[in-house]
């Protein structure tokens, strides 16, 4: 994997007024913490980040200078976005060693048309969608791939069925990626069915003079 070069400035404080100010000037706010460490306020520009996030796809690496500290490798361990925006308001950055293996979820990507949905009208269900491992940071795949081609309807891949290389992988095996389910069928009411479901329940009306047992009082 790559390691993309991102400049920064350390942020002279913290929490909501800070965070608000670095924004209104083009930065995204965030933090950068390692093992031992103290976390460090940080702000980066939000086009540059941008950049580098949409080339490098997902798990970024970053040698990040914060003006005139000396580099630091990172890995980005979470982004936070705006729900109803969906602009990025806040980073997580992790200190990490080249040589030292990080633990990461990586995405699942589906590969290909399954024949049961070609030929069997089936409809393909993604339910894994990451996976995580652990691994040297260089050897972070930018994403995993999943072949579907070959599934009929019933057919399921697995974690174990993926293939990963320079990695552990610490998601249980038998966790399923996707599978194909038949088609939803629509059955119509039976003529018997439809006329019980449209027969009114008989309503008997009890009489002013009437007891809960159904007998008339003795005048």
């Amino acid at each position: 994997m790559a390691i993309v070069p991102l400049e920064g400035q350390v942020r002279p404080g913290t929490g909501k007024g800070p965070a608000r100010s670095a924004r209104r000037a083009g930065l995204i706010p965030g933090v950068i913490y390692g093992a031992g460490e103290k976390p460090t306020a940080l702000a980066v520009p939000k086009k540059e980040f941008e950049l580098a996030i949409k080339s490098a796809g997902g798990n970024v690496i970053v040698a990040l200078k914060l003006g005139n500290s000396v580099e630091q490798t990172a890995i980005i361990r979470e982004v936070q976005r705006d729900p109803i925006s969906h602009d990025i308001i806040h980073l997580d950055f992790h200190h990490i060693s080249l040589t030292e293996k990080v633990t990461v979820e990586v995405a699942v990507h589906l590969v290909g048309t399954p024949d049961g949905v070609k030929n069997g009208g089936g409809i393909l269900e993604h339910i894994t969608r990451t996976v995580e491992i652990e691994c040297l940071p260089t050897s972070i795949p930018a994403h995993l791939e999943a072949d579907v081609s070959a599934l009929g309807i019933g057919d399921s891949i697995h974690v174990r069925d993926l293939v990963i290389t320079n990695a552990d992988v610490l998601s249980d095996p038998d966790t399923t990626i996707a599978t194909v389910v038949p088609p939803t069928v629509m059955t119509e009411p039976t003529a018997e069915a439809a006329a019980a479901g449209a027969a009114e329940p008989e309503v008997i009306a009890k009489g002013k003079g009437e007891e809960a047992g159904g007998e008339k009082k003795e005048k």
